[in-house]
Formats: C-alpha cells, sequence, structure tokens
C-alpha cells in the first residue's frame, strides 16, 4: 500500500485515453478505494447530471440506440415556427455562448480527472483477493 502510494507521487495524476467513458466494473467499490469513488459519485451525480440536464434543454440528448438517434436529428432540423431553446438563445445577443453546451460536449468531461483516478485506483485493487468477489458474475436462485 506504501509502494503504491509512493508510485502515484512519483508518477503524478492519470490520465484518460480518448473520450471520457465509465470503466465496464463503474458502480463497484472496492476496499481501498472508497475516496475516489465517493468523489466519482459526488462528481457524477452534480455536475455531469447538470450538464447532461442542460444538453436535454438545449435539445442535444443523445441516445444509445440508432432508431431514437435518427429521429432526434430529424426534429433537430430547424424549421420556420420552431422556438427550442438553442433557437431562442442564439436570437439573443447579450448571453455568453462560450458557457452553453454544443451538440458533441460529454457530460462526463466534467468529471474526467476523477474517472482517471477511479480506474487507475480499481484497475489495482480489483486484483487483490479481498475484491476478487466484486468483479466475479454470478447468478441468484430462486428457491
Amino acid at each position: 500500500m506504501v509502494w503504491n502510494r509512493i508510485r502515484d507521487a512519483i508518477s503524478g495524476p492519470p490520465t484518460l485515453e480518448g473520450p471520457s467513458q465509465l470503466p465496464t466494473y463503474f458502480p463497484v467499490e472496492p476496499a481501498g478505494c472508497e475516496k475516489h469513488a465517493e468523489k466519482l459519485f459526488a462528481c457524477l451525480a452534480n455536475e455531469a447530471t447538470t450538464k447532461a440536464r442542460d444538453m436535454e434543454k438545449m435539445g442535444y440528448g443523445k441516445s444509445y440506440y440508432e432508431d431514437v438517434e435518427k429521429e432526434r436529428v430529424a426534429k433537430l432540423q430547424p424549421k420556420k415556427d420552431d422556438t427550442t431553446a438553442a433557437t431562442k438563445i442564439e436570437d439573443k445577443a447579450d448571453i455568453d455562448k462560450s458557457k452553453l453546451p454544443s451538440p458533441n460536449d460529454n457530460p462526463l468531461d466534467e468529471c474526467r480527472l476523477a474517472i482517471a483516478y477511479y480506474k487507475r485506483c480499481c484497475d489495482r485493487e480489483l486484483k487483490k483477493k479481498k475484491n476478487w468477489i466484486l468483479t466475479e458474475p454470478y447468478r441468484v436462485q430462486e428457491e
């Protein structure tokens, strides 16, 4: 445990490669990673959720399913009498548009550093015997 702290201090803060996304083992909270998991959960509950809601209000919400995404894009095509939040804001000149979400924003970018720390800690701690049960698939049988 001490060696891991020394190695972390020397290597510096972790970085994520590519777009921000949660690891496949995400809601797991292994022993030893409680601090990083709590920070990530708090960030997801506050900053990322707020940004995702703002994107939905602007009409930029994305779907996992392709057919729903195609329908959303078709609805986003501007019409003559379109009154979405995005078109209302474009008409006003006194609003700072740099603070508004854009269609290609990722709400998880708000928690990028917390995701990196959580991933580094979980990758290390899930290999230990005390945390193996968290990664094992199991089945619940009805009696």
